[in-house]
């Protein structure tokens, strides 16, 4: 299937991925991970594009973020990596690309999605092992989310804000979702719909996406279209 072309819409969540060019290690050292949030930071306030979730992992990034407009992500992630990677290449006496490609991105129904989608996100380490749990992995938005301690690159979602009157409100209500995993069936959502581009919501919402877009959003159907019509056959 034909990949999709990306689709960003200004002030909408997208769920971002960007992986190590043949899955290879991105991140060797803590400067490493420091160096590339310091880049990020600078590079969303340059662009306007509002953070509202991150983990570095060794091979990939992933981003819950939301663009002032439509160019906003690509720039901000263009911008990034002509800092980081000539960095890191000079750093490990290495030459060539680091990334692989461009970066996948998702957009995200909100209402549905978001939380679930920073969630899963923020996760990440304890499914891959790299941790017990999420407040044990340094390079995450969920110290920030739980409580545990503030982070500058990230913009609180109004959904977050949501869950309670008071900072600890909140926190409590963030960390309580955290111990919920997720579902095969959440987990197969949001990777299919990130990696081959589509956007991640109700039939409802990728319907209306699409009318308001004016472009398919939509996955095409599978096989050849009929010549002529099945009654007419």
């Amino acid at each position: 299937m034909a990949r999709l072309p990306r689709l960003v819409i200004p002030n909408q969540p997208h769920h971002v991925i960007q992986r190590g060019n043949d899955r290879q290690i991105i991140f060797r050292a803590a400067e490493d991970y420091q160096r590339f949030l310091a880049w990020l930071k600078e590079s969303a306030r340059e662009f306007r594009v509002a953070i509202h979730a991150y983990v570095l992992m060794p091979n990939h990034v992933h981003l819950l973020a939301s663009p002032a407009t439509e160019r906003g992500l690509a720039q901000m992630m263009q911008r990034v990596g002509r800092f980081y990677v000539p960095w890191f290449n000079q750093k490990y006496e290495r030459s060539g690309s680091l990334f692989q490609g461009r970066f996948k991105t998702s957009l995200i129904d909100s209402e549905r999605y978001f939380l679930l989608c920073s969630r899963y996100i923020e996760l990440n380490p304890v499914r891959a092992q790299l941790a017990g749990a999420p407040g044990e992995y340094a390079w995450s938005s969920y110290a920030h989310h739980a409580g545990l301690q503030s982070d500058a690159l990230i913009t609180d979602h109004p959904l977050y804000w949501a869950l309670g009157n008071t900072p600890f409100q909140r926190e409590a209500a963030y960390i309580e979702l955290a111990e919920a995993a997720l579902t095969a069936d959440e987990l197969g959502k949001i990777n299919e719909a990130v990696l081959k581009g589509w956007p991640l919501g109700s039939d409802a919402f990728k319907t209306d996406l699409q009318h308001k877009a004016k472009r398919q959003v939509l996955p095409s159907k599978r096989g050849r279209p009929f010549k002529t019509k099945p009654a007419e056959a």
